[in-house]
């Protein structure tokens, strides 16, 4: 078979399974969303408890070494709110990460990673990837949930992301040689039960811990439920290509079902409501994302709620009610992770974390071909230089099937007079052509298949390659040579997909053209219709395709002009 032939096949294979994984992702079946009812009782959440409730804000003493607000805005309804309320704000600045923290909720409104610049060309903007503007809303909450009934002798007022909390200081900064950065923010409610929300920040980490210490000054019990939550209105980061579709949403993880991603049109159709232990909940986006990681083996209640305006919430609710009797404390404990899909860093933090890395159903082939990618970059340190060595290390790898390809295809072309002689001879008679066709492969011993078999072995190494050049961070303003200052980015010049199309072009005149015209005429454009579709590409994974075809017409000719003859 022609190799053009095969470079066709290649290429619909490839662009068809890129639109049917976006049709799937866009419009096809959604993954069920089970619902699940929780009983009522000591040790378990209310049925019909939503962490999105009216304001428990309270002016009750608070220590005299903790300064107070000088206002408290009015309480808000968070499902039909069309703008989140502020207060007083809290910086704080680690070595990668700056913040805001809002002592409304105690929420973190605005996240900019210093490491990442917004755009290539300036360095100095920092990419912001959570925000309280009404137009790319990207928050993290957490408080207690309200009870709908109280219980005679116990205390379960204690505040939500609607609460207003008193600050010690509103800016932090982790100093040089300082590994630990702590902001506490306190509540206290009428019958003196203190909350002390602390975030504790790390050097070189974007994982943050965020914990809730409860001291009940009186002699009461008090009982609640805390839940965290992520609030994301639907909108696209403006710098991302409209020809590369990757995902953005929501995604929750459970050890029975894995990995799994509800859209926002997902959270529209329903509410999710869901039972998982040692699970986790992120709102993913190209390269970074937010993720609320509870304790391992801590049992929650995985919530998603519609809230108006495009904007939509995804969280999870303590299944077993915390109970701290009077006189006593207790401190609750989870872990927010804001900032880029960096795997041996996800993965450290929580089983399946990782898998924000969106490789999709070649995940199993992805991720060696990454590990090998990175350990090249380790040695050249060039991202650039480290696409084009995984190349020629994947051809070295399938050189006997390319060889066997090429083999076959020589076979090939020494019949294709007799070929041409056949289709003049019985014209418009495909019957008696395929069986004359047929007669002569037999006799010549040729596999018609020969060539386009070891091919298709090697389609899903091209896919996975894709997917890992299209989601690794690592990959993002990653410079090469020259102007290649994004591999992430498309050529400016279009330098790269004008090689592309060349090197398909010589592939072409390296084999006869085929003996139908119309598919030669179909072969004769593809190495332009490649060239404007590789135009908006990412430069990397256009670097991969060059070099990929230079390597094959090199190996081409060698197996067809040396080893065949000798």
């Amino acid at each position: 078979m022609e190799q053009q032939r095969l470079f066709l096949t290649i290429g619909l294979f490839f662009l068809l399974y890129l639109a049917y994984d976006a049709w799937q992702l866009e419009f096809g079946p959604k993954q069920p969303i089970v619902i699940t009812q929780t009983t009522n009782g000591v040790g378990q959440a209310q049925s019909g408890n939503v962490p999105l409730g009216a304001d428990n804000t309270s002016s009750a003493a608070i220590p005299q070494s903790i300064s107070s607000n000088t206002s408290v805005p009015s309480a808000i309804s968070a499902p039909v709110a069309k703008t989140i309320q502020q207060a007083e704000r809290i910086n704080v600045e680690t070595d990668v990460l700056q913040l805001e923290i809002d002592s409304r909720g105690g929420d973190v409104r605005i996240v900019d990673l210093v490491q990442y610049p917004e755009t290539s060309k300036d360095d100095t903007k920092a990419f912001r990837l959570m925000s309280d503007a009404s137009k790319n809303l990207f928050i993290a909450q957490s408080g207690f949930a309200g009870k709908r009934e109280l219980n005679n002798g116990t205390i379960t007022k204690a505040p939500n992301h609607n609460s207003i909390y008193k600050v010690e200081k509103t800016s932090y900064k982790l100093a040089d040689g300082q590994d630990v950065l702590r902001v506490n923010l306190f509540w206290n409610s009428p019958e003196n039960v203190l909350f002390i929300k602390t975030y504790e920040f790390k050097r070189n980490s974007y994982e943050i811990s965020v914990s809730h210490k409860i001291e009940n000054h009186s002699n009461r019990m008090w009982r609640g439920n805390l839940y965290q939550q992520l609030q994301r209105k639907d909108y696209e980061d403006e710098n991302q290509s409209s020809f590369i579709y990757t995902y953005t949403g929501g995604v929750i993880y459970s050890p029975e079902e894995k990995y799994e991603k509800i859209n926002f049109s997902d959270m529209e159709d329903e509410d999710l409501k869901r039972d998982i232990k040692s699970g986790w909940a992120a709102v993913i986006q190209h390269y970074f994302l937010a993720a609320w990681v509870p304790p391992v083996d801590s049992q929650q209640s995985y919530f998603t709620r519609d809230l108006n305006e495009s904007r939509y919430a995804i969280g999870m609710k303590a299944s077993n009610e915390v109970q701290v009797a009077g006189g006593s404390s207790q401190v609750l404990t989870n872990t927010l992770y804001v900032g880029p899909k960096i795997q041996q860093e996800l993965e450290i933090i929580a089983p399946g974390l990782e898998l924000t890395v969106d490789y999709g159903v070649l995940t199993f082939i992805a991720k060696p071909i990454f590990w090998l990618l990175t350990k090249i970059h380790n040695f050249v340190s060039n991202w650039g230089w480290s696409i084009i060595l995984l190349t020629m290390l994947i051809k070295l790898v399938f050189y006997k099937l390319s060889e066997a390809s090429y083999k076959s295809m020589a076979n090939m072309r020494k019949v294709q007079p007799r070929l041409a002689a056949m289709k003049e001879r019985f014209g418009d008679d495909r019957q008696k052509m395929n069986q004359a066709m047929m007669k002569m492969y037999k006799e010549e011993k040729i596999n018609p298949l020969g060539g386009c078999l070891p091919i298709l072995v090697q389609i899903p190494v091209f896919i996975s390659l894709y997917w890992v050049l299209l989601e690794s961070v690592e990959l993002r303003q990653a410079d090469w040579i020259f102007w290649f200052t994004d591999l992430s980015a498309k050529d400016p010049y279009f330098v790269l997909p004008l090689l592309m199309g060349i090197t398909m072009f010589i592939q072409q005149k390296l084999n006869p053209a085929p003996l139908d015209p119309m598919q030669a005429k179909i072969m004769s454009a593809l190495p332009i219709v490649f060239t404007v579709f590789f135009a908006f590409f990412p430069s990397g994974l256009v670097l991969y395709w060059v070099v990929n075809n230079t390597l094959s017409i090199a190996q081409q000719w060698y197996i067809t002009r040396i080893v065949i003859k000798a």
